[in-house]
């Protein structure tokens, strides 16, 4: 199970962070869950399922004939933070924010999105690129955001390094959305414990750089319409839900997702 450790900025907004300004319950509780867990070790993270993946498809083996030919991909990640913004739906149940790419975006336009992008040089850490990048996709006030956690970090297709920032909104209706139409065409929530069930849940299979990987999609009918969430999204999503529920999914899969298939060619993602 990864576990979560708040950096010294995280520290200080959890030190003025009362269970009181966060709202109902379930805010309350996560806010305290949160504030003690800590990633897992590389030692841990070699030792768990990565390992056992590697091996069961001769990753280790070819890896090491090759000199670990994708050694590489560490020198070219470039860095950028998503936030995961979770709130208390009216049933007391925890929802995310996602938004819906615009059309126009020359990459994934019409794809569903956690709010962010990349760090810019004046942001002074993973939480600043979320909570700025999402100021500028949908308006989202920062002051009305408490960050709690940095997820693990995520490697996407193109080598962008990704954060995932989970932070708490203790009230929805404070939240007047403002799109900013060149990047994004709709905004809409989900429930976060949907990531870790079958229902809506269903598998793709891709293949990079000569690995075979599978690819988690989920389908979302709201009042809006229908909604695809998968790839980097879902992923993120399905770490994010097992964080916070600590538990595993309920669906099983043969092949590696694409995080586990680039651990066990090259390690954790730095």
């Amino acid at each position: 199970m990864a576990c979560i450790v708040p950096t010294p900025c995280m520290a200080d907004e959890m030190g003025t962070l009362t269970l009181e300004s966060l709202g109902g319950q379930t805010l309350q509780s996560l806010a305290k869950q949160l504030q003690y867990y800590k990633p897992p070790s590389l030692n841990e993270e070699v030792e768990n399922s990565d390992q056992d993946i590697a091996s069961n498809l001769g990753i280790a083996d070819s890896v090491a004939v090759n000199n670990d030919p994708f050694s590489c991909v560490s020198r070219k990640v470039k860095r950028a933070a998503v936030l995961i913004c979770l709130f208390e739906g009216h049933e007391g149940e925890l929802r995310v924010i996602l938004t819906k790419r615009s059309m126009k975006l020359s990459s994934y336009p019409g794809q569903v999105a956690l709010p962010g992008g990349k760090m810019e040089e004046g942001d002074a850490d993973d939480s600043a690129t979320a909570l700025r990048e999402t100021m500028e996709e949908i308006g989202l006030d920062p002051g009305l955001v408490k960050v709690v956690a940095n997820l693990q970090p995520f490697l996407s297709e193109h080598l962008l390094r990704v954060v995932p920032v989970v932070g708490l909104l203790s009230r929805r209706e404070d939240f007047k959305p403002a799109l900013n139409t060149d990047e994004v065409d709709d905004i809409f929530d989900v429930p976060l414990e949907m990531f870790l069930e079958e229902d809506n849940h269903r598998y793709g299979e891709r293949e990079w750089m000569g690995w075979k990987y599978i690819l988690h999609l989920f389908d979302y009918e709201s009042e809006q319409g229908g909604f695809l969430i998968w790839g980097l999204t879902a992923g993120i999503l399905i770490r994010a839900a097992s964080v916070v529920y600590q538990r595993i999914p309920s669906f099983t899969h043969h092949l590696p997702d694409f995080q586990q298939l680039q651990r066990a060619l090259h390690g954790p993602i730095p």
